[in-house]
């Protein structure tokens, strides 16, 4: 077989392939055989009626469009293999030439990775706010805690912002009740900003019994996105009654036994979440300088396959009513214009993220470890509250390994980039990333708390995991890279999967593609 590759842009290749007809002979013994199991001919036992008679039968011409479509998926594979080429997504294949008992020739076009001028990393800056702890913060965090160890008691006066008011909500739409949007007996705090568009404005002013009209939109059920007026009525109104902050509340509420000691702690606790924040702010700058200052060809047809599949998303609620989504955009103060040109260019950043950070992984020569992924089930398996196994299971059996394989390996170098790049705060003052995004040592955990919660759920327990999960992965990623990345979420350097889709992934071979018309032998 010979093959050669044509470049067509940045971003897409055509791969002329050329095979003899000596090298489909194999193809050719296994059609036969296929169908010495399917036509019966008279005088022969299943399986054994000769090549020539089952010829005679169904036609040379049907003999050999089955030979040729089995045939392209490994031959397109082949030609792959033995290129430069990185498919993305399935390829065109036409077939150009059929000359029975010489030569197949076909042609296969294809979105491929581009070629990516890389920035020095050593040359990045990256600029964040600096950690302040306020009082305002400390004073937040007190207040949560005093609400958890707050009561409730039931007051006669109407409703206002902090009160927790027992509700009872019905709706109609044009006159016809909707009985999936009633509720009795629902618990509400005043001001949250929780349950429904406008409910806190009607409830505010009503005392226990009174009832108030308002309009809304529907967010879900058949009648979703329309106007409906609701009526709520308050049974009744209870105030919460705080601690005070004083010695025996920091007893009561902690470990500590003095109020200053609280506050030093919370102050401490604050710090720690802010330290995350920032973490995160140098990573999410990190990847925009990198993109601003980085030229990534895009590819169309990728480009194009995320964007249809936002837009299909945004509609299936609506039943995939092009009008009803444009008439729930317009109450947003959109339309869908603003709506597609704000999703292609969302959908071009991703790809472009995708394409970049791949390309700066091969060059950093990221690898993926048996920790790495075993970390990364025990954790993703604690959130979802199932055990590691089963976890594992489930991403086997739908085919998501290679997501989080690719997803876990996009994570370790946004932390490679940032190790790499200069980081101060807009004080000047240098800021040590090695925390959250140095190598951590074999065996060692991600962080102290994370090895406590561990501890709390049994982590020990996972030193059953596969060995051959990861090799099982590695090899699958070689095949799909799998899935969008999402500006990794983990502080530590590690993205979770944020799109549903597999935007960009290395393609598999074709399944039946390009198919041989009946007849169009040479």
């Amino acid at each position: 077989m010979k093959s050669t590759v044509e470049q067509l842009s940045p971003t897409r290749v055509r791969i002329n392939v050329e095979v003899p007809f000596t090298e489909l002979q194999p193809d050719f013994d296994r059609v036969y055989k296929q169908l010495a199991q399917q036509v019966r001919l008279p005088g022969f036992r299943p399986g054994k009626a000769p090549a020539k008679l089952l010829e005679a039968r169904i036609g040379r011409g049907a003999v050999l469009e089955q030979v040729v479509n089995d045939a392209l998926p490994s031959r397109y594979t082949e030609a792959v293999s033995t290129s430069d080429v990185r498919p993305l997504g399935q390829p065109d294949i036409e077939i150009t030439k059929i000359e029975d008992g010489d030569e197949l020739t076909f042609t296969a076009e294809v979105d491929v990775r581009p070629d990516i001028a890389l920035p020095d990393l050593n040359a990045l800056t990256v600029t964040v706010d600096p950690i302040e702890v306020t009082d305002e913060d400390v004073n937040a965090e007190l207040a949560t805690l005093r609400a958890r160890f707050g009561t409730l008691a039931a007051v006669q006066r109407p409703a206002q912002n902090g009160d927790v008011v027992s509700i009872n909500l019905s709706a109609s739409v044009d006159g016809e009740e909707v009985p999936e949007a009633a509720a009795e007996g629902l618990t509400h705090e005043v001001g949250s900003g929780q349950l429904i568009q406008g409910l806190d404005e009607a409830v505010v002013g009503l005392s226990a019994g009174e009832s108030r009209v308002f309009t809304t939109t529907l967010v879900s059920g058949p009648r979703a996105g329309q106007e409906a007026q609701m009526t709520v009525t308050v049974d009744s109104v209870k105030e919460r009654e705080l601690p005070e902050l004083d010695d025996e509340f920091a007893q009561l509420a902690s470990e500590f036994d003095t109020i200053d000691e609280l506050r030093g702690s919370l102050s401490d606790q604050v710090r720690r979440v802010k330290r995350v924040q920032q973490a995160e702010q140098i990573r999410d700058k990190a990847l925009e300088t990198l993109l601003d200052q980085t030229l990534v060809p895009l590819p169309e047809a990728i480009v194009q396959a995320q964007v249809d599949q936002t837009v299909q998303q945004a509609i299936h609620g609506l039943g995939h009513d092009d009008e009803k989504f444009a008439e729930a955009l317009a109450k947003q103060g959109s339309s869908r214009e603003e709506f597609d040109a704000e999703n292609r260019k969302n959908a071009e950043r991703s790809i472009k993220t995708q394409l970049l950070v791949d390309a700066l992984a091969d060059a950093l020569n990221v690898q993926v470890g048996q920790e790495d992924i075993t970390e990364r089930l025990v954790l993703q398996s604690r959130q979802f509250g199932v055990e590691p196994q089963q976890l594992l299971q489930f991403l086997q059996e739908n085919n998501q390994l290679p997501t989080m394989f690719a997803d876990i390996r996009r994570g370790k170098t946004l932390a490679a980039v940032v190790r790499a790049a200069t980081v101060t705060d807009t004080d000047g003052n240098a800021i040590d990333t090695e925390d959250f995004f140095g190598e951590r040592e074999a065996g060692q955990d991600a962080s102290a708390e994370e090895a406590a919660d561990g501890e709390a759920a049994g982590e020990g327990e996972t030193s059953e995991q596969p060995e051959a999960a990861v090799a099982e992965v590695s090899e699958a990623s070689e095949v799909s890279e799998a899935s969008e990345v999402s500006e990794a979420s983990e502080v530590a350097g590690e993205s979770e999967v944020a799109g549903e889709s597999e935007a960009v992934g290395e393609s598999e071979a074709p399944q039946a593609a390009g198919s041989a018309p009946s007849g169009e032998t040479g």
